[in-house]
């Protein structure tokens, strides 16, 4: 499938969330690569994240690094953050040189590097799983295991979500005959009003589905053979090359803009609804839920926690590829990641590892919020 084909939104973005990798939002534009600005090698001082989706929940940790002054303590005199949508890839941007780094997942950076070899590399990764999952209702036609799915009327979107939803079978030996994929968008109505026993979706709107007083059941694409990493750092190789202290720097405003937004999610979700998201009218209840969530769920791992945000294991690696391997895309670590930044970052900067313990409780610390 050619990289163009993919949507990010589609891949990740199931039932109003993110992208593929699916999940949502970047940084600036102006300096794409480090080449396009014409800036000598170390002196990159502007750069643009394309962001996987629009200003929500799932870019707190960029918000509080744009507030908290982390991108300009890390010697960036501007870093934009560039709202995501459909109809384009995080890859294409930055291979455009439109922005410097772009938010996306594997499955999508591997297409663009296997259908057009594109000269792309992942140097981190802020979810440690990937979030799509399959929602059922509990008091309708519970899914509890992949076992489940067959004979299931399963409503899946056009496009990456499909190809995505169809590797969960073949992963798992199930022929697509035997489950009726129904089209759907991404509102989760068919799931209420039961047109669909299932609904492709990401594993935290399990508290959106709570919130409006369902009760959900989520099987996870991450612990039903198909796990992957989501919102990698997603670079070209001539910025590694040219620009490589800058992407260190900017890594390490990134782990302290996620770390404040881990530890503090209420301040994070302020400013996602009343200023970075205030043209998406968005609910403080839902986006601090789903921000607590993606933490505890996707995030901080026992991994991360001994490693760092955003390092990458060897056997998350291998999980990786071959997931990547049952979708159809054959490529190795060296074609798709380069860890060794975010492996200096903590060598130079060991304070940054600190294990993080993020809130559990998905209610906001305030009422009436």
């Amino acid at each position: 499938m050619a990289a163009s084909a993919i949507s990010r939104r589609r891949l990740l973005k199931a039932a109003g969330v993110g992208g593929l990798a699916l999940g949502a939002g970047s940084v600036l534009a102006a300096c794409g690569g480090g080449s396009s600005s014409g800036t000598s090698a170390g002196a990159l001082t502007e750069l643009s994240v394309q962001l996987s989706w629009i200003k929500n929940y799932e870019f707190v940790g960029e918000y509080l690094a744009t507030e908290k002054g982390y991108y300009r303590a890390a010697g960036f005199t501007g870093v934009n953050l560039l709202a995501g949508g459909t109809s384009t890839t995080a890859e294409s941007i930055v291979l455009s040189g439109k922005a410097t780094v772009g938010l996306s997942s594997p499955p999508i950076t591997a297409a663009a590097i296997t259908s057009a070899n594109a000269p792309l590399k992942i140097i981190g990764a802020t979810y440690q799983k990937n979030p799509f999952a399959i929602a059922s209702l509990a008091d309708k036609t519970p899914i509890r295991t992949v076992a489940d799915l067959v004979g299931k009327r399963i409503g899946v979107q056009a496009g990456g979500n499909q190809t995505l939803f169809e590797a969960l079978l073949k992963a798992n030996g199930i022929d697509t005959s035997q489950v009726q994929m129904v089209g759907v968008q991404y509102d989760q109505s068919p799931l209420k009003n039961g047109s669909v026993d299932g609904f492709m979706t990401y594993v935290i709107n399990d508290f959106k589905l709570r919130l409006q007083g369902y009760d959900p059941v989520i099987l996870a694409f991450t612990d039903s053979g198909l796990p992957f990493t989501a919102e990698t750092f997603t670079v070209r190789q001539d910025t590694i090359t040219k620009d490589r202290d800058a992407l260190k720097r900017f890594l390490v405003a990134e782990v302290k803009g996620w770390t404040d937004a881990i530890k503090d999610p209420a301040t994070a979700v302020d400013y996602t609804v009343n200023k970075y998201g205030a043209d998406q009218k968005l609910d403080y209840h839902d986006q601090y839920g789903s921000a607590v969530e993606i933490a505890e769920k996707l995030i901080v791992t026992a991994d991360t926690n001994a490693n760092g945000l955003f390092t990458i294991t060897d056997q998350v690696i291998a999980s990786d590829l071959k997931s990547l391997a049952a979708m159809g895309y054959q490529v190795n670590a060296e074609q798709l990641y380069d860890l060794s930044l975010i492996t200096e970052v903590y060598q130079e900067h060991p304070e940054l590892k600190a294990p993080i313990t993020p809130p559990t409780d998905a209610n906001p610390p305030k009422a009436g919020r």
